[in-house]
């Protein structure tokens, strides 16, 4: 049966992009349609119960880069966002001890001296530095990038506007942001402090969803990225949504209802319709067909480019600069739901531990080893393991004195050597257990169902092509006006009509938000 349906604007994915963007133009009087191929809304930002009674945040678990003003716009709050604090990180370390850094800041300090005062006395300046770079690096997140090798009216005005934004930096910030995109997580943080469980659990920030180890150039730029973290106008501040991440997506959802978008989960797009060049719609898997004068993808850049319109429609050098964009996703996921808490060696018993992040990363040498065996296809045999226990901080995500532990896991590439089947899938889920247990000796008995996710899995049910949680590595080639291509970068596409605005394009991943609300600002000046 083939239905046919008019609309102003249609998006295709419900991802929190797709939402918000559905959202900016339904609040400029725009009759918006967005169309998800799942049967909840979300996309990578989902909470599901995957056992009776546990509730995990499937594949994105922490918040904070959640733009503010995204929050403000659509009353996020009044739609039941709620973000709790995420207090602190602690790095169990082999021999029984641990660093951790709290929420209150002396003692903090106390424990870092503890292990190193020349790393103590470095730490509130080093902070200071990333915070001022990051906050001078901000402004470029709302910019839409200009092409550099355009003289249109709009691009000359966007290079004038980044001309005014390099001026009103110091030329120390300037080198600082120069050095911190070429540079690696390792050698900054070599430039800073001594000791190893410090650097390593810093360096991880500058590893997670990308492809290389912190040895590699580019990730103190990924470092940068996650600094950005904003929660209540606490810089640098991260913490978990009530609800899972699928709260957030829940709230961003039923603002965009309010506003009058409609959304239809299971409506899975096979293609956008073309006619003389311009898109007037979609077509679904199942044959209906939904007309708009403007579409939008929020999938990845690979759908976007490649699989939802035919190649002929696109430049050549498009196809291409698309083709090799690169996805490969190098991030699992193990989410395990527990009959009692981990019991730390480093801090026995029920204690703040439970509360924040735990992160296995005792050195930068231990991240960068995960990453040699990655690099050949193998998942590493001792992985980088950043965990939390959400339920301890939100009581309804496991039954009474039960609960869920989400463990993001580096590395597990998206090309295994061997493929990805059920029983690698096993040992994977089994090397984490394995992993925790070393720190934790009685995770294996309190253990009551545990789920493994691989980048196959996370391409085959979010739909990310390349199982990538940032729908494309942020590496200075893959950023800004290169994101995610030379002269395509402004949200726009070579078809009339047809945008794109997804964590593919600027500035990058992470529930952020930002290409979302840029492409709806770029499609409602279109439609002026």
């Amino acid at each position: 049966m083939s239905s046919s349906s008019r609309y102003d604007a249609i998006i295709i994915g419900g991802g929190h992009n797709g939402l918000i963007a559905a959202a900016y133009l339904a609040r400029a009087g725009k009759k918006t349609l967005v169309l998800e191929r799942r049967e909840i809304v979300g996309g990578a930002a989902v909470t599901e119960e995957i056992f009776p009674g546990y509730r995990f945040t499937e594949f994105s678990y922490v918040v904070s880069l959640l733009r503010p003003e995204i929050i403000r716009d659509l009353e996020l709050p009044k739609h039941g966002l709620k973000i709790l604090p995420l207090p602190s990180t602690v790095t169990p370390l082999q021999e029984g001890d641990y660093l951790a850094s709290w929420e209150d800041h002396d003692l903090t300090r106390r424990e870092l001296y503890r292990h190193s005062p020349r790393d103590a006395e470095a730490a509130d300046e080093y902070s200071r530095v990333m915070a001022r770079a990051a906050k001078a690096i901000k402004p470029i997140i709302s910019l839409v990038p200009p092409d550099p090798a355009s003289l249109s009216w709009r691009d000359l005005r966007g290079l004038l506007k980044l001309g005014q934004y390099g001026a009103s930096l110091s030329p120390t910030e300037i080198c600082r942001i120069a050095k911190l995109l070429t540079q690696s997580a390792a050698d900054l943080l070599d430039e800073w402090f001594e000791f190893d469980p410090l650097k390593g659990t810093k360096s991880a920030s500058g590893i997670i969803g990308t492809f290389l180890g912190p040895r590699s150039p580019g990730t103190a730029y990924v470092l940068l990225h996650h600094y950005m973290g904003e929660i209540d106008g606490a810089f640098r501040a991260w913490g978990f949504a009530k609800n899972g991440t699928g709260g957030v997506s829940a709230a961003i959802a039923s603002s965009a209802r309010a506003l009058g978008v409609e959304i239809k989960t299971s409506a899975p797009v096979s293609k956008v319709i073309v006619k003389g060049g311009r898109a007037t719609g979609v077509a679904l898997e199942n044959g209906d067909e939904f007309h708009a004068s403007v579409v939008m993808s929020a999938a990845d850049p690979k759908r976007t480019f490649l699989q939802f319109v035919e190649r002929q429609q696109l430049p050549g050098d498009l196809v291409t600069a698309v083709e090799s964009f690169r996805v490969r996703g190098s991030s699992g996921k193990v989410n395990i739901a527990l009959s009692e808490l981990p019991d730390f060696t480093c801090l026995p018993g029920e204690g703040p531990i439970h509360r924040g992040a735990i992160s296995i990363s005792p050195s930068i040498d231990y991240i960068e080893r995960a990453y040699d065996q990655a690099k050949y296809g193998q998942v590493s045999s001792e992985p980088y393991i950043d965990m939390v226990i959400p339920s301890m901080i939100d009581r309804d995500m496991a039954p009474p004195g039960h609960h869920v532990m989400s463990c993001f896991v580096q590395y597990a590439p998206y090309d295994r050597e061997g493929g990805w089947d059920d029983a690698a899938r096993e040992a994977f889920g089994e090397t984490v257990v394995s992993t925790i247990e070393r720190y934790a000796p009685n995770i294996r008995r309190a253990i009551v169902g545990k789920q493994v996710i691989t980048p196959k899995d996370i391409e085959r049910i979010a739909g990310i092509t390349g199982g990538n949680i940032f729908h494309g590595e942020l590496l200075l080639h893959q950023l800004f006006f290169l994101r995610p291509a030379p002269q395509w970068a402004d949200f726009r596409t070579p078809v009339k009509g047809y945008y794109f605005g997804a964590s593919g394009a600027h500035p990058g991943g992470g529930v952020m938000g930002a290409a979302g609300k840029l492409a709806a600002q770029e499609i409602l000046k279109d439609w002026k």
